[in-house]
């Protein structure tokens, strides 16, 4: 297979693609995700350009990477079902390591001018309040043991409300406890805001702190798994959709989909998005203000069923 990196050991690009991996990890602080994702993009690149050029491919060979070349990969990649989302992301990866292979060879850097694929604009899916709770609620209830469905119920809460990630939740440590009406947060590329935590919110980890077999002290995750390691986070998301199919809730109710719930109620009841960008830990407002038309759509939806002319 062409994205099996471990298919591409004759390429002499492959110790740049480590050498990247090590770079993006440990000097511009990208999540392990990111790393993945990016590296196996250099992997394709590499592999697609010896097909394409039908020669080897050389970190040298990569800083004369012309549009061309560019444009016949994103096709590849779209000829292969890579959506219009995911080919833009395939190039910024792209860009990132024509730029790290050209800064790492001693060349100017002087990537080719491609333009990546139109993406249509989607809004995010806030869930109903009641909705978010229920859920929350559910999966807690469904736990094959208490303390562990006041774990779930803690970190549900968490994303709904305070606006986390799960990723996020899933770093904090024990160190946080006892807590505080506000909690430090360490986002995206280790950047860190405090966001405040509800009483309910608080309630629920105190519940699950007093409740857990482990001890939790110190730097020790403060979610922890059945075996007391750190909590696989895609336990979290079935536990979700294990509860959102006993409701009948929709499958847009997501973990990520309570973050996206917690801005939107926020700005509905007149959150301004300077405050609500802080909040999200989003590094530009233009982040931030993709939900306006999320709250706007709403208002729509709630006219057009509402209004007897509409």
């Amino acid at each position: 297979m062409a994205d099996d990196p471990a298919t591409l050991s004759d390429h002499p690009a492959r110790a740049l693609a480590a050498q990247w991996a090590s770079h993006l990890q440990n000097d511009r602080r990208r999540s392990p995700h990111t790393v993945r994702a990016y590296v196996a993009t250099a992997h394709r690149l590499i592999d697609f350009l010896g097909r394409y050029r039908g020669e080897s491919i050389d970190p040298a060979a990569l800083t004369k990477v012309e549009a061309a070349d560019l444009r016949a990969f994103l096709a590849d990649r779209r000829a292969s079902g890579l959506g219009a989302a995911s080919a833009a992301r395939e190039l910024s990866g792209v860009r990132a390591l024509l730029k790290y292979a050209a800064e790492r060879e001693g060349a100017a850097v002087q990537l080719p001018r491609t333009r990546a694929p139109k993406r249509p604009r989607t809004l995010p899916r806030p869930a109903a309040p009641d909705d978010a709770m229920n859920l929350a609620e559910n999966a807690a209830e469904a736990a094959s043991q208490p303390w562990v469905g006041a774990r779930d119920l803690a970190i549900l809460l968490l994303l709904y409300g305070a606006g986390l990630r799960v990723a996020e939740a899933l770093s904090l440590t024990a160190d946080v406890l006892p807590l505080s009406s506000t909690l430090r947060v360490t986002g995206k590329r280790s950047k860190m805001r405090v966001v405040p935590v509800v009483a309910a919110v608080r309630q629920a980890i105190d519940d699950y702190a007093r409740q857990c077999p482990y001890p939790l002290r110190g730097p020790v995750p403060l979610f922890v798994g059945a075996r007391g390691g750190p909590l696989n986070p895609d336990l979290v998301r079935r536990s979700v959709a294990a509860a959102r199919r006993r409701l009948g809730l929709p499958d847009t109710l997501t973990p990520h989909a309570l973050r996206h719930s917690f801005a939107t109620h926020l700005l509905a009841r007149g959150a301004d998005l300077r405050s609500l960008q802080e909040l999200l830990g989003h590094a530009s407002l233009s982040s931030t203000q993709i939900y306006t038309a999320v709250d706007a759509a709403r208002l729509l939806d709630v006219y057009r069923h509402a209004h007897p002319r509409a």
